[in-house]
């Protein structure tokens, strides 16, 4: 191994541990504990190190966004590959879904309410976030019903979901409801 790429693994290497550091602290503590000066402590590098990676928070924010929308891509299409009936597959996709923004709300927010300088729905949007929709778009055009546009039946769907995943998290949804809403939302939208 030349000295050039044991230098880039260790870039890598480094990356990827500002990023995990990043979530990690992002899910104990908030957001607003991520700062490079912690991060810096964490990982046990200066801040100019960093900023050798990254140009800052937002930057930060946006890695964690894109390995959480792979995770996502990954988990809703295992979940979905289970469902025997296109009915039994969406509503699995609607549960993975909210399973993962309650489980993970550091990625979440990374992902739908933090600037990480991302952009959706472009030509340049990042892949991750491109499989992530195509992760819902795979199941959900399939339900989409005759004439409906199966993309825009699919940013119905996810923005329904998302509205129930923040509602619920913020507390204006009472969460033991959330199967019962799940249901109703297959049953109205998803054409069976």
């Amino acid at each position: 191994m030349s000295v050039q790429e044991r230098k880039q693994r260790e870039r890598a290497e480094r990356e990827r541990l500002i990023v995990a550091t990043a979530r990690e602290l992002a899910e104990e503590q908030g957001w607003d504990a991520v700062t490079t000066r912690r991060l810096a402590e964490r990982i046990e590098y200066s801040q100019p190190v960093l900023y050798s990676h990254f140009r800052g928070k937002r930057e930060i924010i946006g890695a964690v966004a894109l390995q959480g929308a792979a995770e996502m891509a990954v988990a809703m299409r295992h979940a979905t590959a289970a469902g025997s009936s296109p009915r039994a597959r969406v509503t699995l996709l609607a549960r993975t879904y909210l399973d993962l923004a309650e489980r993970h709300p550091a990625v979440y927010d990374a992902l739908f309410q933090l600037d990480g300088g991302l952009l959706y729905a472009q030509e340049d949007t990042p892949e991750p976030l491109k499989d992530a929709f195509a992760a819902m778009l795979e199941t959900l055009g399939e339900v989409a019903g005759k004439g409906v546009d199966p993309v825009l039946f699919t940013e119905t769907f996810w923005a329904a979901l998302h509205g129930l995943a923040t509602l619920t998290r913020e507390g204006r949804l009472p969460p033991e409801e959330t199967d019962y809403r799940v249901n109703l939302l297959v049953d109205r939208l998803a054409v069976l």
